[in-house]
């Protein structure tokens, strides 16, 4: 019987997919310890184009973290729910009241001890912003007697900062949104985040500067509470999958995400 060149290779590129597909998804365990309430809790902050930007409706809100968290609920087969804090150090707070399931973030002494993590597939730099008019026009200058510097609570800017600023004041701000405001408002000299959420801000604060350099840089991971290990085999798959298949680099142009540093 004669073979139909053209047929035979859509029959095993069809094959090569359906393996694909069977490989790619979660066994019960996998699934059990990333969703064991039947849908994903993805634990965002706000304000930040590496987590969430709320949107006027759930279809219109961006962000690298609320992207890649909607695909791999769908992946898992599960329902995407995001659970959203003001800041960093309120997720950690939800993670012992076991509110949500992963997050996204970067590495630390403090959260290793709670999470696992992937390895990081996204460095954003950490920086400052200045108001229009301040007189601070490096990095080097921020560190004076008399300098407040505003950073996220619970956020590792703000855990930086505090090890390493000998001479100014460091502030913790509840949130970025509520830094910006802070800065605006005068009660704070200099703001630092990581570049993405400044450059967010600097739009909304006419005349403020992103001073250039950097002073540490954010690392994002996808992490897991401690004791879903079974899990983390499956997360590690998907963010590579996500790279190799441009998902990572459409949630960040999604996203408009500025700031982000070579690896």
């Amino acid at each position: 019987m004669r073979t139909i060149p053209w047929l035979t290779a859509s029959v095993v590129g069809l094959l090569i997919a359906g393996c694909a597909g069977i490989s790619s998804a979660p066994s019960q365990e996998e699934r059990q310890a990333l969703a064991p309430t039947g849908k994903l809790r993805v634990a965002l902050y706000l304000g930040a184009p590496a987590s969430i930007i709320r949107g006027a409706t759930p279809d219109e809100s961006k962000g690298v973290g609320f992207d890649l968290g909607k695909e791999l609920a769908r992946r898992i087969g599960v329902p995407f729910e995001p659970v959203v804090y003001p800041s960093p150090g309120a997720i950690l707070g939800g993670l012992k009241s076991d509110e949500w399931d992963i997050t996204f973030f970067g590495p630390s002494p403090e959260r290793e001890s709670v999470l696992n993590f992937s390895a990081p597939f996204l460095v954003i730099e950490h920086g400052y912003i200045v108001p229009a008019g301040s007189a601070i026009s490096t990095i080097d200058a921020v560190d004076r007697p008399g300098t407040r510097i505003g950073a996220p609570q619970g956020g590792s800017v703000n855990a930086y900062l505090v090890r390493t600023i000998k001479n100014a004041t460091v502030v913790a701000s509840p949130s970025v949104p509520v830094g910006g405001e802070m800065l605006k408002s005068g009660k704070i000299d200099v703001f630092a985040a990581n570049k993405a959420n400044l450059f967010e801000l600097s739009d909304k604060l006419p005349g403020s500067r992103v001073l250039d350099g950097r002073i540490g840089v954010d690392e994002v991971a996808i992490a897991l509470p401690k004791g879903r290990e079974n899990g983390m085999a499956f997360v590690r798959r998907y963010i590579e999958d996500a790279k190799s298949e441009g998902l990572v680099k459409a949630a960040v142009q999604r996203a408009g995400l500025r700031g982000a540093a070579d690896k």
